[in-house]
């Protein structure tokens, strides 16, 4: 059946829900449409997913640290299947809950591929519709890599999805998914080895953090070999034999399952795209700053399918979706606000960025001071019996207020958030640390740490 839509979302990913559900708050007639269940990358296939399976690593991890510290018997184990099944109870109820979220809100809720057959008309499952306005949040997907063998690489819906972990793992990429899962695996007992073929890898986190977090890895097992590439995959008997390009040469490595973790690309290849006029390249559609595509009025974009300058976070996609939605409404040109956006790699422990790096600053002309401080040593990392920790803040010495902040231990996401939103609402280092927190808690730590 054909219908006209005032608005109609491609993909129903939290960034498309959102933009879907606040447009038919305002009496529109909104239609959202996904091939896949409804929920997106981050709550099905992504982030919420993996935190579960970050939790049993976290349990084993803390039990280890606390050996001969009182816990008397810390040789816990991972059931990695039994944990994966509690991972279903939280991602298999959530497609129809969402799906009837967006039918309570009068969003007709469509399933199938999606195609444009012209500017503002959509095909789906053999039905076309039309819409005053269209906004494609599709996501991404994983960059396609061509050598020899590379069809035997699972992504990592398929790791998150796995029954049974292996006992060798080598992860292709020096980014967010191979350390988040290294760290994850290698807890559950697995051989982890991370190829990289940069110099450091997580190349948009703070240098000295980084390699703290390298070491700290290496401790629990997971190995990663920089300034090396896989040249081919061969499937053997038993696995497979992973042929690496280094400096030194070529050698092999022996291993159960490689998971490719290097880099994502904007997932709009079956749009159809061109019917439409929507100019696009791997990093997204062309939009201006306020969403709208360039070559399209009538079409929008949100989240990992838009070329914007945000990072590829879920908070950041709903952030821009909301933004677009209200654009759409009020036929307004806002723009997102990007500022102080904390991204952190749920490592074990985690690494935390928020703001310009320290060379950024200084490139930027900021006179920066940079307070580094060493809290391996200090309460919050004792008490659990961590030894790794440090943190990194940077402030313009020209106002007293924090231009980033960069932080590797226990639970610093949370002391992340802190900082971000001092940051985005312009309070100072002074005011900042002149705040009262709970004592003893991991947030105390941040009136020592300016």
């Amino acid at each position: 059946m054909d219908h006209e839509y005032d608005l109609l979302v491609i993909g129903a990913g939290m960034a498309g829900i959102s933009a879907a559900t606040k447009c038919a708050s305002q009496g529109w007639r909104v239609g959202i449409v996904d091939d896949l269940p409804y929920g997106g990358t981050c709550a099905l296939r992504g982030c919420d997913p993996k935190k579960i399976l970050r939790r049993g690593a976290e349990v084993v991890e803390a039990a280890r640290l606390m050996a001969g510290k009182g816990v008397l018997d810390p040789g816990l184990a991972m059931d990695w299947a039994a944990l994966n099944q509690h991972k279903h109870t939280f991602t298999d109820p959530l497609p129809q809950q969402m799906e009837q979220n967006l039918r309570t809100h009068g969003v007709d809720a469509l399933h199938g591929p999606a195609q444009f057959t012209g500017p503002r008309s959509v095909l789906v499952a053999q039905a076309e519709h039309t819409a005053a306005k269209v906004l494609i949040a599709t996501g991404a997907v994983p960059r396609p890599l061509d050598f020899p063998g590379s069809e035997h690489l699972i992504d990592s819906t398929e790791f998150l999805n796995l029954t049974d972990l292996p006992g060798r793992i080598v992860f292709l990429g020096g980014g967010f998914i191979s350390f988040e899962f290294a760290h994850i695996a290698a807890r559950a007992g697995s051989t982890t080895v991370i190829v990289d073929r940069g110099v450091r890898p997580l190349k948009e986190f703070d240098a000295d953090l980084v390699e703290l977090l390298v070491a700290r890895g290496a401790e629990a097992g997971v190995e990663v070999r920089r300034r090396t590439s896989i040249a081919s995959i061969e499937k053997t008997g038993t696995g497979y034999t992973v042929s690496l390009e280094t400096p030194r040469g070529t050698t092999t490595v022996e291993t159960d399952l490689v998971v490719h973790g290097a880099g994502r690309q904007a997932d709009l290849a079956r749009l159809n795209l061109e019917a439409a006029g929507v100019r696009y390249g791997d990093a997204g559609v062309e939009v201006e700053a306020h969403l709208q595509s360039t070559t399209n009025p009538r079409v929008y974009a949100a989240g990992d399918a838009a070329a914007t300058p945000g990072r590829p976070l879920t908070p950041v996609a709903v952030a821009e979706a909301k933004v677009a939605a209200s654009n759409m409404l009020k036929s307004a040109t806002a723009v997102p606000d990007y500022s102080a956006t904390p991204t952190t790699v749920f490592s074990i422990p985690e690494l935390v960025r928020i703001g310009m790096l320290e060379e950024e600053a200084r490139a930027s002309g900021v006179d920066v001071e940079v307070r580094y401080t060493d809290t391996s040593g200090w309460y919050s990392q004792h008490r659990i019996g961590e030894h790794a920790g440090a943190v990194k803040i940077l402030v313009d010495r020209s106002d007293d207020r924090i231009v980033g902040a960069h932080l590797f231990g226990a639970d610093y996401a949370e002391l992340g958030n802190t900082i971000s939103l001092a940051m985005k609402h312009g309070l100072t280092a002074s005011q900042l640390r002149s705040a009262n927190a709970t004592y003893p808690s991991v947030g105390s730590d941040l009136g020592s740490l300016l």
